[in-house]
């Protein structure tokens, strides 16, 4: 746990225990909690780490997504230094792999082989390319991603950050964090953002 995780749940705590006080006859998170554990069954990629809340998510699940700012913008900061960029520095890679990626419908389902990356999903929740007509509006439309903002140095890292860790931009993102969760591998969110931002992809034409 780094210093600005340390100090930023030490300033949360005190707001945390105010802005959620036990109820009157008990804890209703920990007994709810307590039935969970107790009927969950350990399957595939879903075992009990499942119920166990890391910081950022405990801080959102604690104030309605809506942690104070100051709070946010620590762990914010804490998120995004742990985003592991690629040691050779290459952020982009096959778009058409990319595709493939965002297309696929699994992700830490019940037969998904435990401790393996386990595709994308975007669809579900953006629009990407156009030849696409099913896909979801729970996050915003990414189509010609790359050709609004280009595909210079700083936008690839920003991509790619986003995709590893949505929570280094947004604290409470609904967005899965992929590279952070093992959900992708390095060189599957490299060609993510070849889908976004090369400009041969059809994302951007």
């Amino acid at each position: 746990m780094t210093k600005t995780i340390l100090m930023a749940t030490a300033v949360a705590l005190p707001f945390l225990t105010v802005a959620v006080p036990a109820a009157a006859d008990g804890d209703y998170r920990a007994q709810a909690i307590a039935v969970i554990k107790k009927d969950f069954k350990p399957r595939g990629q879903a075992g009990l780490d499942r119920l166990a809340e890391d910081g950022v998510q405990a801080i959102c699940n604690r104030t309605g997504n809506k942690p104070p700012e100051y709070i946010e913008k620590a762990m914010n900061a804490d998120q995004l230094a742990a985003v592991k960029l690629p040691a050779d520095g290459k952020l982009m890679g096959d778009w058409k792999e990319g595709e493939k990626i965002a297309q696929s419908g699994r992700g830490f389902t019940w037969t998904d082989n435990p401790g393996l990356p386990v595709g994308g999903n975007c669809y579900n929740c953006h629009q990407i390319a156009p030849k696409e007509t099913s896909f979801g509006t729970l996050g915003p439309s990414l189509y010609q991603f790359g050709k609004l903002r280009g595909n210079t140095a700083e936008i690839q890292k920003y991509t790619y950050s986003k995709i590893w860790n949505a929570k280094a931009f947004n604290l409470c993102s609904e967005m899965p964090r992929f590279g952070h969760a093992g959900a992708l591998t390095e060189k599957q969110v490299k060609d993510l953002v070849a889908l976004l931002l090369d400009p041969e992809s059809p994302v951007n034409k």
